[in-house]
């Protein structure tokens, strides 16, 4: 019976952002602490036993935090035209690192990202 590995990395950033046309608090400029968990799945080990090394994946994250970091998210695409919301930024995230990680082998099962301690969405794949 074959098996799948899930692989987890966790990581940060900070961002400010508003919401356009929403009435509640967050209409007005704020900023997060946003904490990413990105779960990457594999059926095969290489010839190391690893499914993919976790510096890979940390890696592939921050080159995409990196556009997202110490920014006001609503100045920068996709953002400047959606809502920078956690649930957008969140498939954001999952689309920019699976067409980094994406290569038959390893893929991305999902992103997970933290608002707050006590608040987060997660994005997964349609496969899940």
């Amino acid at each position: 019976m074959a098996g799948n590995y899930t692989l987890r990395v966790i990581t940060d950033f900070a961002a400010a952002h508003s919401l356009r046309g929403y009435s509640g608090d967050c209409r007005r400029l704020h900023g997060h602490n946003w904490k990413v968990e990105v779960e990457i799945t594999t059926a095969v080990l290489d010839e190391f036993g690893m499914g993919i090394d976790f510096k890979i994946i940390k890696e592939a994250a921050q080159s995409v935090i990196r556009e997202l970091d110490h920014h006001h998210l609503n100045e920068i695409p996709p953002f400047d035209k959606i809502n920078p919301t956690a649930e957008n930024i969140a498939a954001y995230l999952f689309q920019g690192i699976s067409r980094i990680l994406g290569d038959g082998r390893v893929r991305v099962s999902a992103v997970t990202l933290w608002e707050t301690e006590r608040a987060c969405v997660r994005y997964q794949d349609k496969q899940m």
